[in-house]
């Protein structure tokens, strides 16, 4: 986007214009009241409410900027069609918003896009095309189809129709709980963390905006660190959500100037807050839209009230069952070991009866004579895998192990 263009969004009534949006999206919207969360209060010591637009229509916030853009379109503009090119979300936003309003859509996804999302667009009503390897592949070649054809580019976050439909979430959270200390966003490009800071400064200056990064995808906090747009060779998380190399130019602009802070999250942090969202909120979300729950542990302060975005739920059964055990692994939930044993009878048993005794789960075991590091020590390898109540519980059981002279090699 041009500097002119930046400057002149800039200067606009954002209040005004976030208020309007919210009354074009009144009748698509349905509602996500904030969540109360009793588990994450007591454990980080402050007062925790989840946004929770996974249940949001097409599960995701998107809807809110993508509908807002598309309403704003002229009717030549409007018959001509749109194009976007998303990996998830966004497509799922644009398409159903297009079909909402009678508008063609084609949405341009990479090879990697999952089937589950692929699917989805195409049951809103959207033509998809699968085109590259990369998100950066199907961009190129939505914008050059969008100059051959007439299409309209709906672009994912740096728009500012975008950044106002996204801002009514932070609307309707400070309208709810106006006594908010911080809210906190995950950041890819930098659309839902522009227009809820653009609204949070309006209504209340004091409400302190921290975006959250996961450490493989820091385009924004590099960018605000070295004080212009810079873009990545490359990014790397399991938030695949916010996984963008550069941000927008405009948003960049407001994330410099409305933002409080910028934290940053580890992939283990995040595929915790993954498997407590579930088990303690039974809330599936997705990867990227848990990043703010996993920067809890950066943030909290004694009687705060924090507000975590959950930017959304859309992901394949067979990914969170992979961060699901990951999670259980990272919180001491799961423990992987091997022992070697005298290759004589009874020694399996009495592995089984000390995990017995230290009440661990079994869940996995593997005997076999030939992974015997030495053939000819006369010593079996034992593998075993067991379901355990925490970190704690995992130090009793390899003492327990060891207290009866079995030396432990913990895997996982």
């Amino acid at each position: 986007m041009k500097q002119e263009s930046v400057d002149f969004f800039l200067t606009q009534d954002h209040e005004r214009n976030i208020r309007q949006a919210a009354e074009t999206l009144k009748s698509v919207l349905r509602p996500t009241p904030l969540i109360f969360s009793d588990f994450f209060s007591e454990e980080r010591g402050c007062n925790v409410y989840i946004k929770p637009e996974n249940l949001q229509v097409t599960g995701s916030y998107k809807i809110r900027g993508a509908y807002n853009k598309i309403n704003a379109l002229s009717q030549e503009e409007r018959q001509r069609g749109v194009i976007a090119a998303s990996a998830g979300n966004h497509a799922q936003g644009v398409a159903v918003s297009a079909k909402m309003k009678g508008i063609p859509s084609t949405i341009v996804m990479p090879n990697v896009t999952p089937f589950l999302k692929v699917n989805a667009t195409k049951a809103y009503g959207a033509e998809v095309l699968i085109h590259g390897d990369l998100y950066d592949d199907a961009y190129n070649r939505a914008l050059a189809l969008a100059e051959d054809c007439g299409y309209t580019f709906i672009h994912p976050f740096d728009d500012y129709d975008i950044i106002c439909g996204q801002g009514t979430a932070g609307l309707e959270i400070l309208t709810e709980l106006p006594e908010a200390d911080e809210i906190l966003v995950p950041i890819g490009g930098g659309g839902l963390i522009s227009g809820i800071a653009l609204i949070a400064k309006a209504l209340n200056p004091k409400v302190r905006v921290i975006g959250v990064v996961p450490v493989g995808a820091m385009s924004m906090k590099i960018s605000v660190d070295e004080g212009r747009v810079t873009r990545l060779a490359g990014v790397k998380t399991c938030a695949e959500g916010v996984a963008v190399k550069q941000p927008g130019d405009l948003t960049f602009a407001i994330v410099k100037a409305c933002v409080d802070d910028i934290v940053t999250v580890s992939e283990k942090e995040i595929m915790e807050a993954v498997l407590l969202t579930l088990e303690k909120h039974k809330l599936i979300a997705e990867a990227a839209g848990v990043v703010s729950l996993a920067a809890l542990r950066k943030r909290a302060k004694p009687g705060k009230n924090i507000v975590c975005f959950m930017s959304g739920g859309n992901i394949d059964m067979v990914t969170i069952s992979s961060i699901i055990n990951q999670g259980m692994v990272s919180r001491g939930r799961i423990l992987c070991f091997s022992v070697d044993l005298p290759d004589r009878p009874g020694q399996l048993l009495k592995v089984a009866g000390l995990l017995a005794e230290a009440g661990a789960n079994v869940i996995g075991l593997e005997h076999n004579q030939f992974k015997a590091i030495d053939r000819y020590s006369n010593k079996v390898a034992l593998e075993v895998t067991v379901e355990t109540n925490g970190p704690d519980h995992i130090t009793r059981i390899i003492d327990l192990l060891e207290d009866h002279n079995f030396t432990v090699t913990r895997i996982y």
